[in-house]
């Protein structure tokens, strides 16, 4: 029996982000952060819509979670992306000390593990949480993106 609250359901909530970003035309990554079973900042990109290169999910909800903790640590907290962050978002999230990153689909060309950047020592990682549902998600929308062009 699953439990409701594990890793499956919170990557559900992080799709759901990452659909928000692909109805609004920008690449379909979402996020949500988690602290005691319960999301506290869930966001997806935005870096069209602000017209802004940083404004990847990951960096909206780091900036979301400080806040609602009201410290820029985020300690005890979990984060869960549709997709592998790329070395900014991974830089940010080590400055953050995010306790745990758990990311569905993986980013073989632009994912901070193919650019050697590093987490802080102290954040466990899981990756593959609802892969192919992120992976198939981010194929609809580059095909759909090459048929309009």
């Amino acid at each position: 029996m699953l439990q409701p609250y594990d890793d499956k359901y919170f990557m559900r909530k992080a799709l759901d982000e990452a659909e928000k970003a692909f109805e609004k035309g920008e690449i379909p990554v979402g996020v949500v952060v988690v602290i005691n079973n319960q999301i506290i900042a869930r966001g997806h990109n935005l870096t069209e819509t602000l017209n802004d290169v940083t404004a990847h999910a990951e960096m909206q909800v780091i900036t979301a979670a400080a806040s609602f903790l009201g410290g820029k640590y985020l300690k005890d907290c979990r984060m869960y992306v549709s997709l592998e962050p790329c070395q900014m978002c991974a830089g940010a999230l080590y400055w953050s000390q995010l306790s745990k990153l758990i990311f569905a689909a993986e980013d073989l060309q632009r994912g901070y593990r193919k650019t050697g950047v590093k987490l802080h020592p102290k954040t466990e990682i899981k990756s593959g949480v609802l892969a192919a549902e992120a992976s198939n998600l981010l194929k609809r929308f580059f095909i759909e993106r090459r048929n309009l062009n």
